[in-house]
């Protein structure tokens, strides 16, 4: 995959997460920069979410830990368990949020 390419496909998922987040029931603020989006919850915590256009993954820091997400076939997947990225997104959002937290892709 080329860097153009990588990039087409991950600007896209950056603005489908956007989306969820703001489609969603829970309170959390979304704010992106550049290649990077930032969800902050009512108790200050973060989940980053940025692109590493090197490695062609999407990098997330959440409270749990670090994971990177590759794409295999047409989803972007963990690279240590395999985990869907947003099913991964809607767990760590759902653990800092204190209630369940469904991020949708579409």
């Amino acid at each position: 995959m080329t860097e153009s390419e990588f990039l087409a496909l991950a600007e896209a998922v950056l603005a489908r997460v956007e989306a969820a987040v703001e489609g969603c029931d829970v309170d959390i603020d979304c704010e992106r920069t550049g290649n990077v989006l930032t969800l902050e919850f009512e108790d200050s915590s973060k989940i980053i979410v940025n692109l590493q256009t090197p490695m062609s993954e999407i990098w997330v820091a959440a409270r749990s830990g670090g994971f990177h997400f590759r794409l295999r076939g047409d989803e972007w997947r963990d690279t240590r368990d395999d985990s869907e990225l947003f099913e991964a997104l809607s767990r760590f959002a759902s653990q800092q949020a204190g209630e369940t937290v469904t991020l949708q892709a579409n």
